[in-house]
């Protein structure tokens, strides 16, 4: 029993990732490696109850593109790309970390009398340390879910015009807020807090100011998503993978065409 499910969860993933436009994913599994890096950077902010990190300029497009993905292809679909964005990216950390700990100089580091300091500095911000990689890993965990799934839970509530930009809008900014808030407090509970110092509530004003910045940010690019996922459904994006899960039956994914 264990070993069919098993096998059909495989298949049905293989079969998404043949059906998810690949540019939509690679920028998906960037974007979580690049957040997951930048993070390591705090932001000076002239007040001392507000704390950002440098990954909030990244962290909005991997929600972007996760509404986009839950829309079209179903929040089951949103949270595995999730998943295999995670593992990629702590592939990938494994690498930077070994490429720390090879002897050598970073080419920035060749500033007299400092070269040493600069390079072990540049070393530990590419291999990363474990409670930043650990911290980072579940906070979008689970982040994600919470986005994914509430995303596709509200997109239900609207019954005459759940593919209207109504609809998009509210779905997306209401998970993502929930996602946002949910991602930035967990890490800064799991890493701010408990290794860099932050007070209580400098985690809950980041949370709070990330989320707002970043509900900003995915502003931008609202229509855009919204018009991805009306071309994708016109054009019969994901066909197959959409037939298989059952989620659109074949009568109406034929009245598409």
């Amino acid at each position: 029993m264990i070993k069919q499910v098993i096998k059909k969860e495989w298949h049905e993933f293989q079969v998404l990732m043949r059906n998810i436009p690949s540019l939509v994913t690679t920028l998906f599994i960037m974007s979580v490696f690049a957040m997951n890096l930048l993070a390591n950077k705090s932001i000076d902010i002239p007040w001392d109850w507000l704390a950002l990190d440098c990954g909030i300029i990244v962290s909005w497009f991997a929600f972007f593109t996760m509404d986009i993905i839950t829309k079209h292809y179903g929040p089951k679909a949103a949270t595995q790309i999730t998943i295999l964005a995670i593992l990629i990216n702590l592939f990938f950390c494994l690498l930077l970390f070994l490429g720390s700990i090879i002897p050598g100089m970073w080419g920035e580091s060749f500033v007299d009398g400092n070269e040493s300091l600069i390079n072990s500095a540049l070393n530990a911000t590419f291999g990363g340390t474990w409670y930043v990689v650990l911290g980072s890993t579940l906070a979008f965990l689970a982040s994600a879910i919470v986005n994914n799934f509430s995303n596709y839970g509200i997109g239900k509530l609207f019954k005459k015009h759940p593919d209207g930009f109504v609809a998009y809008i509210f779905r997306t900014y209401v998970s993502t807020a929930l996602g946002q808030f949910i991602d930035n407090l967990t890490f800064a509970l799991i890493v701010s807090h408990l290794f860099f110092g932050w007070t209580l509530l400098q985690c809950v004003t980041c949370a709070l100011t990330g989320m707002i910045v970043e509900l900003l940010c995915e502003l931008i690019f609202l229509y855009p998503g919204f018009a991805i996922t009306r071309r994708w459904k016109k054009n019969n994006v994901g066909k197959e993978y959409l037939k298989l899960i059952s989620e659109v039956p074949d009568e109406s994914t034929d009245n598409r065409n």
